[in-house]
């Protein structure tokens, strides 16, 4: 269970851009979600990551599964941050909040810290839990990836800015342990990005190496992520956010690695009704769990 300075308390996290960018999910996940076969209620919600301006990215919505690729038991994908911009997000999304009942986090990415601390102060006025940094999205630029201060700064920049408290989500190439270390006290959980395919595959051809090669996430990311989980949870005292569920086990074996919540990300790419059931079924099993 991971609690924030402000009182929201979760357990059960959908990572960035699973259910879009307002907590519904998108259109091919729609009937689900009427059905109930996905309940966005049960689970704090990620925004798909939103830049200053509206971003290209390499998605196209005329063929959209032309940058997802299966792996066995996982996917890489190399969307590549494609989004409309975060002033349409503060002007169609976020005055929906409340009236909705979602819990919502919004996740952001900027190329500088002035751009970032802006952002974050106009988030103030949002009914969000929380923000998170996407500081390791491996399908572009690699400055945050390389340069940990930058990282730092731009941490620290958000905490001094806004009113929310902050989700630091790192990859497994970054310096983590001394990213974290240096954030004891501004960020109040971290979570942890899809594994770069060239770590995750090396020297293999990847299925989508027109697009750079990709980050893979579900169980074929699991030695990395599920290692740098523990690492996180022995070596700093921030909440580890413990991702890459794809089997209902998977999320006991995050919590004896350290992690204080857990998150689903690709597995609603390839099974969207699995991680409504698996909390409906952990709430059965273990009825002193949180629903959401």
């Amino acid at each position: 269970m991971i609690q924030l300075s402000n009182g929201h308390r979760f357990e059960y996290m959908v990572a960035s851009g699973a259910l879009a960018y307002d907590g519904r999910g998108w259109p091919w996940e729609w009937p689900l979600r009427w059905t109930g076969l996905i309940d966005p209620k049960r689970f704090t919600i990620v925004t798909k990551t939103l830049t200053p301006k509206p971003r290209r990215g390499n998605l196209r919505w005329s063929h959209p599964w032309s940058v997802i690729a299966n792996t066995p038991n996982g996917v890489a994908n190399a969307i590549g941050l494609t989004n409309p911009g975060f002033d349409w997000w503060l002007k169609s999304v976020a005055p929906k909040i409340a009236h909705r009942g979602y819990d919502m986090v919004c996740s952001i990415m900027a190329d500088d810290v002035a751009t970032i601390s802006t952002m974050s102060e106009r988030l103030s006025k949002t009914d969000i839990r929380a923000i998170e940094l996407n500081a390791s999205c491996p399908n572009t630029d690699k400055e945050l990836l390389e340069n940990a201060s930058a990282v730092i700064d731009m941490v620290r920049a958000m905490h001094a800015a806004s009113k929310h408290p902050i989700i630091l989500k790192l990859s497994v190439v970054h310096n983590y342990v001394e990213i974290a270390k240096a954030c004891e006290g501004l960020v109040e959980a971290v979570s942890i990005n899809s594994v770069p395919w060239s770590v995750a595959y090396p020297g293999q051809p990847s299925p989508l190496a027109r697009f750079g090669g990709g980050g893979v996430s579900g169980k074929a990311a699991q030695p990395w992520t599920w290692k740098m989980v523990r690492e996180l949870a022995t070596s700093t005292s921030i909440p580890v956010i413990g991702p890459g569920v794809w089997d209902y086990t998977d999320m006991a074996r995050l919590r004896e690695l350290g992690a204080k919540a857990v998150s689903f990300g690709s597995i609603f790419l390839r099974y969207p009704w699995r991680p409504t059931a698996y909390v409906k079924r952990e709430a059965i099993t273990n009825p002193s769990s949180p629903s959401r």
